[in-house]
């Protein structure tokens, strides 16, 4: 080969002619095909200017580069939780999805658990009114036998599932962005829909059921009016959230229904704080079972929060443009 500081052969005036009709001769019959494609009249011509120039791999694929896994859960800056015009640092960027569905929507997010309620537990201990009882004001959550933590699960998919939503113009709001030391407990939790003057909301958690149990569920709000808790007006539109959520959930991720839930993947409680004193529509989702070894193979795979994420923004997407 011709090293860094040979200079290469001389070619002869006829070698040099014979190059330059070489290359002239396949761009004047690419033009003609062009005038033939652009003047409608011969799909042959259309075809082979389509063929002449193939497309790089993400237009002939139609989809977006490859993007970097979310960061870990601890990994955002203390502050308070904020919505957000793009991803945080390391969440995959969506392609937004035609126009702006959902400008002028707000959506709150509540990751379930926080990663740092370990550390905290008179606090998270301390009993709260929920209306018809008390509940702890948070709790640590579950985990996988190998030690990946509910309170990490959550966090991660309500990041993606923020960035698909922001790519569709909406306002997201996060409950805790792993940027508090625990919780909040779950009457705050509650009033974050209507502090964020939200439409809607939902919860994100994985369930610690027996291990021989797989599949997801959504949690739907019972009616409550007890004490200082009345969520008749947000029953209906949440069960209807709750119906579309399982749907797209499953068509995203594939998950089947929890089989230790009766209603084909949907719960009705009113036990759960962050339902009964909810302002707006809310459920919460159950994304799988971290004790049952096939759910927490799918659960810790950063491709698989990705499709959760997906069914999550798509139903939220779904509820709030077909009303």
């Amino acid at each position: 080969m011709t090293g860094p500081t040979s200079r290469p052969p001389r070619r002869s005036a006829l070698l040099r002619a014979t190059t330059v009709v070489a290359a002239v001769v396949p761009l004047c019959t690419a033009g003609w095909f062009g005038w033939r494609a652009l003047d409608h009249s011969d799909p042959a011509a259309a075809t082979a200017v389509a063929t002449a120039a193939p497309p790089s791999a993400a237009q002939s694929t139609g989809q977006a580069p490859a993007t970097p896994e979310a960061p870990p859960s601890g990994s955002t800056p203390t502050g308070t939780p904020t919505e957000t015009a793009a991803a945080p640092t390391g969440t995959p960027t969506p392609t937004p999805t035609g126009t702006a569905d959902l400008a002028g929507r707000t959506i709150v997010l509540d990751p379930g658990h926080n990663p740092g309620n370990f550390s905290h537990p008179t606090e998270i201990n301390r009993q709260v009114d929920v209306g018809n009882g008390h509940k702890e004001c948070d709790t640590t959550g579950t985990e996988t036998d190998a030690g990946y933590t509910e309170a990490d699960y959550t966090l991660d998919v309500s990041r993606r599932a923020r960035a698909l939503l922001t790519a569709r113009g909406a306002k997201v709001v996060l409950v805790q962005d792993g940027d508090r030391p625990w919780g909040p407990c779950v009457d705050e939790r509650a009033r974050a829909g209507a502090d964020a003057h939200a439409d809607v909301a939902v919860s994100v958690h994985g369930d610690g059921a027996p291990a021989s149990g797989s599949g997801f569920h959504v949690i739907m709000p019972a009616k409550v009016v007890a004490g200082k808790a009345d969520n008749s007006a947000i029953v209906e539109p949440s069960h209807r959230l709750g119906l579309l959520l399982r749907d797209r959930f499953h068509a995203a991720t594939g998950e089947p229904y929890a089989d230790y839930i009766a209603d084909e993947g949907l719960d009705t409680r009113s036990d759960l704080g962050g339902l009964n004193l909810s302002a707006v529509p809310k459920v919460f989702i159950e994304c799988g079972n971290m004790r049952n070894s096939a759910d927490a193979r799918r659960m810790t795979d950063p491709q698989w929060r990705q499709q959760a994420a997906q069914g999550i923004a798509d139903a939220l997407t779904a509820f709030l443009t077909t009303h």
